[in-house]
């Protein structure tokens, strides 16, 4: 039989070892589960790579149709330069027959069959009138040829770089739907709380515009308040980001790039300080997000997938990269 003293020690013995026992073996630390602000915080940096994204599809689009465009003007350029080449050959192919023919003589010859002064300066006259234009259908034939193999080359490197931007757009195409993918994943990760608060659509009041062109697209803008975010989407039930913007300008008479990046470059720049209602404000160094100025403090925009046009505070909606000024 084993004392209690001697049971005490065992009991001691045994915590001991266990500790020490468990001090050497590695530890796990627990997983972490994230936050609501991590999750909204991933959620929209997932969103903002994916606006990126969409913005590059749209140019690569724009680009393709710009290219497009030059490629079938070159196709009438070349059809032009041709059709103007067969018919100056053939009017120098008349003028070489009369010269083989005999129909071209030099100043000798026509001195010598001329029957009178007069018989010769016609002779020459017609001469020097029958050289003239065959020295200008001459120029003008290689001119022509010149034209036609020019509006040739430039077709064919159109045609080139037509084919190049095709790839390009398929690319960004599947970039652009892994990344939606991944956002959409995240979304439907947050709380029923915090997506509802994203529906939101918010301040939905009466706000007056200023008069002029940015009031009349300002109001445009507001008008959308509470329609829903799409990738790509022109409107007029969905809206991306730079659709909105290019829409309200269109309103008023005012024709602005389709992409966050051509808006970027559109009128005038303007500082923070004097920003005012109907000034664009694009945001993030890639320039992937643009919003339209509701006084010196709010902005209207369509945010991401998810989110309805809505407005928000200028300064919380991202970095600033530029302020343009469409009017004034």
């Amino acid at each position: 039989m084993v004392s209690q003293p001697s049971r005490r020690t065992v009991r001691g013995a045994l915590v001991a070892t266990a500790a020490v026992v468990a001090a050497a073996l590695p530890t796990t630390p627990a997983t972490a589960q994230p936050s609501a602000a991590d999750a909204l915080a991933k959620y929209n940096e997932l969103s903002e790579k994916a606006s990126q994204l969409n913005q590059d599809h749209l140019k690569a689009q724009g680009d393709l149709e710009a290219k497009q465009r030059e490629l079938e003007k070159a196709k009438g350029d070349l059809a032009a330069a041709q059709k103007a080449e067969e018919s100056l050959r053939g009017q120098v192919d008349v003028l070489t027959e009369a010269t083989n023919s005999g129909a071209r003589f030099s100043q000798l010859s026509a001195l010598l069959v001329s029957d009178s002064q007069q018989d010769f300066l016609n002779r020459m006259s017609a001469i020097n009138i029958l050289a003239a234009d065959n020295a200008e259908a001459l120029k003008k034939l290689t001119d022509a040829v010149d034209a036609a193999d020019n509006a040739s080359k430039t077709a064919n490197e159109a045609t080139e770089a037509s084919k190049k931007l095709l790839g390009e757009i398929e690319q960004k195409k599947a970039d652009l739907a892994k990344q939606l993918d991944e956002a959409r994943n995240q979304y439907n990760s947050l709380s029923a709380a915090t997506r509802n608060s994203l529906k939101n659509a918010g301040d939905m009041s009466t706000i007056l515009v200023p008069p002029g062109t940015a009031g009349k697209a300002l109001e445009f803008a507001l008008a959308q308040r509470g329609k829903m975010y799409v990738y790509g989407s022109n409107g007029p039930d969905t809206w991306d980001c730079s659709s909105l913007i290019q829409a309200a300008y269109r309103s008023a008479n005012v024709s602005i790039g389709r992409t966050s990046y051509a808006q970027a470059a559109a009128g005038r720049p303007v500082s923070r300080a004097e920003v005012k209602a109907g000034d664009i404000i694009v945001y993030y160094s890639s320039q992937s997000h643009v919003a339209m100025a509701v006084d010196n403090v709010r902005a209207v925009h369509a945010s991401t997938e998810g989110v309805p046009v809505k407005i928000a505070d200028i300064n919380s909606i991202g970095p600033i990269s530029v302020i343009r000024r469409i009017e004034g």
